[in-house]
């Protein structure tokens, strides 16, 4: 039996799908797997029976992915299953940015008590006037679930649309309408887009995406959403361009002492993925990847190790390996399952990065000891036996 923890709550419809082969556990140091939200994991003495992190939800900043993958433990997250919530927001977003709506509601607020408000409304509502959103250019920089999203939603809303995403996936392509107009340089949404919305991963690469330098390149007046992560804006660069009349709104989920409460900055406490259906969507999605994995080996959308997939064991065993992504490796296992005598009916291999997980199906028994000699192996992570 599998037992697993939740370092945070998870909806229960996702807790639902795991059977009589998984029980929960209270303490991490008992779990197989461990499913998460926002807790951090940082500071966590993570034991060796874990094989597997679970994050129901995208971001994955809040887990020591390098540590993991050192001790063989395969992190999971669930892309686009918080995607609609989020793409409904942006949209929000847009719109309070567009609109002085939130400038209109205050007003509302402080003369509450003027009988007169209505008459006194027709009067001062021209300070709250905006823009509307059709044929409007919106540039969209990362095509993922998310962006793709947005960029179909804001097609169908009467924009002009741009995306950028050199690394954009099969998947996405196939889902982005052909009228998304898919640029190979990000400076042609700075130079033509109206309003510019982020949606890449927080990496090193893409920290600061938007800084000064790229805010120069914008026409003047843009409006810049996030709903990504803060670190992917130079908020201090952001700021002084709404000061000088650059940007005329910047809109972020991420509150910080730097944007909270700033001028020409709308700040939206992280509500992006906080609807019922999201935290649904998730929970299922991380329980599913976590039921895969640990009865069958199989990896899919993991962030620290490559994808590997051979469906349910039909054979007489599985041995999956987690190691390092150097030469020699396979033919070293082949070698020594030849030493055993056992034989190997099917095999993938893949990496990511400096690991890599190899699936070695066989047709015969595995003696006790040689899960110890595949261990002992230079540049092997863990060993396990499925079955």
């Amino acid at each position: 039996m599998f037992k697993y923890t939740c370092l945070n709550p998870i909806a229960q419809v996702g807790l639902d799908g795991f059977d009589d082969r998984f029980a929960k556990t209270d303490d991490i140091k008992d779990a197989d797997g461990a499913l998460v939200r926002s807790a951090s994991m940082h500071d966590i003495d993570l034991p060796d029976k874990l094989l597997c992190v679970a994050r129901a939800g995208a971001g994955v900043n809040n887990i020591p992915l390098d540590k993991c993958a050192e001790k063989g433990i395969v992190v999971f997250n669930t892309p686009g299953a918080n995607a609609n919530g989020v793409k409904e927001l942006v949209f929000a977003g847009m719109l309070l940015a567009c609109r002085d709506i939130v400038g209109g509601i205050n007003w509302v607020k402080a003369n509450n008590d003027n009988p007169d408000i209505a008459k006194l409304a027709e009067k001062e509502k021209k300070n709250f006037a905006g823009f509307e959103i059709q044929d409007k250019k919106l540039g969209i920089i990362g095509l993922g679930a998310i962006g793709v999203r947005v960029a179909n939603a804001a097609k169908h809303l009467g924009m002009e649309v741009y995306g950028y995403d050199p690394y954009i996936s099969v998947d996405a392509a196939w889902n982005l309408s052909r009228d998304i107009k898919h640029v190979l340089s990000v400076d042609d949404i700075y130079a033509n887009c109206d309003i510019i919305t982020i949606h890449v991963p927080l990496m090193d690469s893409t920290k600061n995406t938007i800084n000064a330098e790229a805010i120069s390149k914008m026409k003047d007046g843009v409006v810049i959403l996030n709903f990504a992560r803060d670190l992917l804006c130079d908020e201090k660069a952001v700021i002084e361009g709404i000061k000088k009349g650059k940007i005329k709104k910047y809109v972020s989920d991420f509150p910080n002492p730097t944007t909270a409460n700033a001028e020409g900055c709308i700040v939206i406490p992280h509500l992006g993925a906080s609807t019922e259906e999201s935290e649904d969507n998730c929970a299922k999605m991380a329980v599913k990847e976590m039921i895969d994995y640990l009865t069958n080996g199989n990896i899919k959308n993991s962030v620290n190790y490559p994808k590997a997939d051979m469906g349910v064991c039909q054979t007489k065993g599985r041995v999956t390996i987690h190691h390092r992504n150097v030469t020699n490796m396979i033919t070293r296992f082949s070698g020594l399952f030849s030493e055993a005598g056992i034989n190997i009916s099917d095999m993938v291999n893949s990496s990511k990065g400096e690991y890599a997980y190899t699936m070695i199906d066989v047709d015969s028994d595995i003696p006790a000891d040689f899960v110890d000699k595949l261990s002992d192996m230079d540049g092997v992570l863990r060993v396990r036996i499925i079955k």
